[in-house]
C-alpha cells in the first residue's frame, strides 16, 4: 500500500468513520491506484498543499472548473463582494440573467438556457426534456461516456449493438435501464444499424462531445457529423454533454470546433468558477417545453445561485480576454511536446490525446477509439507512474480513466519542472 503523510492518514481514518469509504465522490478514494488519498488544506495558482504541508503542481483543477487556477483573486474578490448582499435568494437575480445571456452569446446553438446545480442535473434534465418534447422513451448513449449518476444514464453496455442497457449500479431498476441503448463509440455501422431497427422510438442521442471520462477519446473524422445527421433523419434530438469541454476549449466548446449544431447542450464546471453549477440549453422551441411554459417539470432551490453565477461570469470575462484560450493552447502544446519527448526517449509505448488544455496519457501503442482500447493499456505502469509523480510533488488524476487539465495559472516553468520529474535527462526517471 502506497502511503501519504501521517496527518492525511489519520484524517482518512476519521473520514471513514463518518462518510462511506471516507470520501464524497468515489474516484477520490484512490482505489484505482491502490492507495489512500491525501487531504488538501489550501490551494493557490497551479499548486495545492496537503494537511501535512507538502506542495504539489496540480493537473486536476477540481476536475476541470478551475481554468484560471486555484483561488484566483478575480473570483475570490467577486465571491466576497457578492456574498455581502446575500448568499441565496430563491428569487430571480440579475447574475443569472447575465449568465444566460453570456451562454447564448458564446454558444450559437443555445437560444435559451436554464441553470441548475451540477452536470448530473443538467444531463438528467436534458434527457427528460428530450423525452417530453419527442414523446419517445428510448435514449442512446455510448460505452465509456459518463453523464452523471442519474438512473437512466448510469448504464453499462450490453453484449451487442442492439442490446438494451444493464444497470451499472445497484439501485437502478432494470426497467429504467432498459430504455437506454448503449453503443460503442466511434462505430458508425453500429449506430446506423440501431437507428434502422428502432430509430422512430429514439428520443435522443446523448454524447460527451469529446469523451473525457475514459481518458480523452477523440471522434473519428465525420463521426459527430453522423450523429447530427442521423438524429435529424429520424426526428430524434442530439444532446451534447459539454460539461467538461464547454467554455474550456473555446467560447463554443467542441460544437464550435467541429461545426456541429446540437439540439440541446449541457454545461457545468467552468461556468461556476469553482462553485456548484450546471446548465442546459438549446433550441427555443425545445426549451419552451419546460415548466412554467410547458409540461416538462424541472426545478432547483439553488439554481441560478448568485455566488455561482457571479463567480462564473468573472471567470468567463477573464477567458474572453484576447490571450485566454490562445494561452491555454500554447501551454497545452508545450506540455504535449515535452511529454511525447520523454516517452519516446524512454521507449515507452504511449498515446497522448490532447485538445487545448485537456490531455490524457495512455500507456499503450494502440489507437484509442473507445473505452475498450483505453482499458487495454498497461494499468500497472500507470499506477507506478502516478505514485512516482505524487511522491515528487506532481498531482495527476488517481485513475487511468480520467483527463488532465491545465489552467492559466500554469507556467512553462511548472510544465518543465513536471517533465523533469518524469525524466531529468540524466538517467533519473520515475519509471526506474
Amino acid at each position: 500500500m502506497h502511503s501519504v503523510g501521517p496527518l492525511s492518514e489519520k484524517m482518512f481514518e476519521m473520514a471513514k468513520r463518518y462518510t462511506p469509504g471516507g470520501v464524497n465522490s468515489p474516484v477520490r478514494a484512490f482505489r484505482n491506484v491502490g492507495g489512500e488519498p491525501f487531504f488538501v488544506r489550501r490551494a493557490a495558482g497551479s499548486r495545492i498543499e496537503d494537511i501535512d504541508g507538502k506542495s504539489y503542481i496540480d493537473y486536476i483543477g477540481s476536475w476541470g472548473p478551475n481554468i484560471l487556477g486555484h483561488a484566483p483573486v478575480v473570483i475570490t474578490n467577486t465571491i466576497h463582494e457578492v456574498a455581502k448582499s446575500g448568499i441565496s435568494f430563491g428569487i430571480p437575480n440579475p447574475f443569472e440573467v447575465e449568465m444566460a445571456r453570456k451562454v447564448c452569446e458564446w454558444v450559437p446553438s443555445v437560444e435559451k438556457v436554464r441553470m441548475c446545480n451540477s452536470g448530473t442535473e443538467a444531463t438528467m434534465s436534458a434527457i427528460r426534456l428530450a423525452r417530453g418534447f419527442t414523446g419517445r422513451d428510448l435514449i442512446v448513449k455510448f460505452d465509456g461516456c459518463y453523464h452523471g449518476h442519474s438512473d437512466s444514464l448510469l448504464v453499462a453496455a450490453g453484449s451487442g449493438a442492439l442490446t438494451h442497457g444493464e444497470p451499472d449500479s445497484a439501485g437502478v431498476p432494470r426497467a429504467v435501464a432498459s430504455n437506454t441503448l448503449v453503443l460503442p463509440y466511434n462505430d458508425p455501422e453500429a449506430l446506423e444499424k440501431l437507428f434502422a431497427a428502432c430509430g422512430e422510438d429514439i428520443a435522443a442521442i446523448i454524447v460527451e462531445s469529446y469523451p473525457a471520462n475514459a481518458g480523452l477519446v477523440l471522434p473519428r473524422a465525420g463521426y459527430l457529423q453522423l450523429l447530427s445527421s442521423i438524429t435529424k433523419k429520424y426526428g430524434a434530438l442530439l444532446i451534447f454533454d459539454e460539461v467538461m469541454t464547454g467554455f474550456r476549449l473555446g467560447k463554443a466548446g467542441v460544437q464550435g470546433i467541429e461545426g456541429i449544431v446540437p439540439d440541446l447542450s449541457c454545461f457545468g464546471k467552468v461556468i461556476g468558477g469553482g462553485l456548484p453549477v450546471g446548465a442546459f440549453g438549446g433550441r427555443a422551441d425545445v426549451m419552451d417545453f419546460l415548466a412554467p411554459l410547458g409540461p416538462v417539470y424541472q426545478a432547483g432551490t439553488l439554481s441560478g445561485n448568485p455566488l455561482a453565477m457571479a463567480a462564473g461570469l468573472a471567470q468567463l470575462r477573464e477567458l474572453e480576454k484576447p490571450s485566454g484560450f490562445a494561452r491555454l493552447e500554447e501551454l497545452g502544446a508545450h506540455f504535449e511536446n515535452g511529454l511525447r519527448g520523454v516517452m519516446q526517449a524512454r521507449g515507452i509505448a504511449h498515446r497522448i490525446n490532447r485538445v487545448g488544455s485537456m490531455f490524457c496519457l495512455f500507456f499503450t501503442d494502440r489507437e484509442i477509439l473507445n473505452v475498450s482500447d483505453v482499458m487495454k493499456q498497461d494499468l500497472d505502469l500507470f499506477k507506478k507512474f502516478f505514485w512516482g509523480c505524487l511522491e515528487k510533488g506532481i498531482y495527476l488524476a488517481p485513475s487511468p480513466y480520467e483527463t488532465g487539465f491545465l489552467s492559466l495559472a500554469h507556467t512553462e516553468a511548472d510544465l518543465d519542472e513536471t517533465l523533469g520529474v518524469f525524466d531529468d535527462g540524466n538517467g533519473q526517471s520515475i519509471f526506474h
